[in-house]
């Protein structure tokens, strides 16, 4: 009986220690498959806070991490030009994926650093290195038909100043404040020229330039000259600077048309009299545009070394359609902005464009509508 007790007590403990065994192993986890999430790094060559375009970028950042779960970085470099190249370098020896950065500022510094970085990746937006000029394979460039929503905005302006809305103008004119005497500004220019004309040949239109994109006391100065012109609505295309214009706006209880965000919708609760007069904006959709490129490029189908020209049919530019739009547009006008819209989709309309127009054809486009 004992010796039979003790061989049950030796199944019983060496049953145990196996299970002990057992529990202590740790579980067997395949990594076969998994890929590691994209990193991306966002250099502004401004500040956020613009309610604009860096804040669209900005924008679009968030979206990428949360739709792609990449890792996302936005640095924000600010307005001094000294800091861009070596913080674009800097950024460079850094581990990310891909680097994104945007305006024509930043053209040439990227042209000089990706050669160095062939194993990166960069984008480019609101402007396109010279692919005749060196090797940019690892870039790919991003421009808008900013010209195509600049039409639509023209044409509601021009309709807006000779309607019988309470701060319509009898002498038909209305404004542009543009940040700098520059291609895609002048860009923003040209289409809000033809599209005012489209509506009506005998527009006249008030141009000025700030001289940069962050002096916003100079963007509210300019503005408040034209309206004190008899210009009812102006048009500021100038990031931060253009902040200043729709302040005069506000003071002078006069329209604006917002540009790259929709900047009524960004006012709306903290300053609700400004958001008011913001009739609509027309809308650069950095921030989408920067979603498709990652799409693009998780579905490996971004076309690397090439720019391509994103507008109404991508989505990348149109017209803020919101709560102030729908109450301060009349239907009629708001159909006359879908039925133009359509037509420049389909090429029924030509829109001309300012990138590569000769400084005389400029200059006599502008003349044209010279108050």
């Amino acid at each position: 009986m004992k010796r039979m007790f003790m061989f049950v007590l030796v199944i019983i403990m060496v049953a145990s220690l196996a299970l002990t065994g057992c529990s202590t192993k740790a579980p067997e986890v395949s990594t076969e498959g998994e890929e590691e999430p994209l990193k991306i790094a966002v250099l502004l060559n401004g500040n956020l806070g613009d309610k604009s375009f860096f804040d669209s970028a900005n924008e679009g950042a968030k979206e990428i991490q949360s739709k792609f779960g990449a890792i996302t970085k936005v640095i924000e470099m600010g307005p001094d030009q000294m800091k861009w190249e070596p913080t674009l370098a800097d950024v460079s020896e850094e581990d990310w994926d891909i680097i994104i950065s945007g305006t024509w500022q930043m053209q040439e510094y990227l042209e000089k650093i990706a050669p160095e970085y062939p194993e990166k990746k960069y984008i480019l937006f609101d402007a396109a290195v010279d692919y005749s000029s060196g090797n940019f394979g690892n870039i790919y460039s991003i421009n808008y038909k900013q010209n195509e929503g600049s039409f639509l905005a023209g044409a509601l302006a021009a309709k807006i100043t000779t309607s019988d809305m309470e701060l319509a103008n009898p002498e038909k004119m209305i404004g542009f404040v543009g940040g700098m005497d520059i291609p895609v500004i002048n860009d923003f220019l040209v289409g809000y020229i033809q599209g005012a004309q489209y509506v009506d040949p005998e527009i006249k239109i008030a141009i000025s330039y700030i001289g940069d994109f962050f002096d916003s006391a100079k963007g509210k100065e300019m503005a408040l000259a034209q309206y004190n012109q008899k210009v009812d609505l102006v048009f500021p295309v100038a990031s931060q600077a253009g902040l200043g214009a729709l302040d005069a706006a506000k003071s002078e209880k006069k329209y604006a048309i917002g540009v790259d965000s929709d900047q009524a919708m960004i006012f709306k609760g903290s300053d609700n009299e400004k958001a008011e007069l913001i009739l609509s904006s027309v809308l650069k959709r950095v921030d989408q545009s920067l979603v498709r490129a990652i799409e693009l490029e998780i579905e490996g189908k971004l076309p690397w070394g090439t720019a391509e020209a994103l507008g109404l049919n991508e989505e990348s530019i149109g017209l803020a359609k919101n709560e102030y739009y729908d109450k301060n547009i009349p239907q009629e006008l708001r159909d006359l902005v879908e039925e133009i819209s359509a037509k420049i989709i389909s090429g029924e309309i030509k829109v001309d464009t300012a990138i590569g127009m000769d400084t005389n054809k400029l200059d006599e486009i502008r003349n044209s509508v010279k108050p």
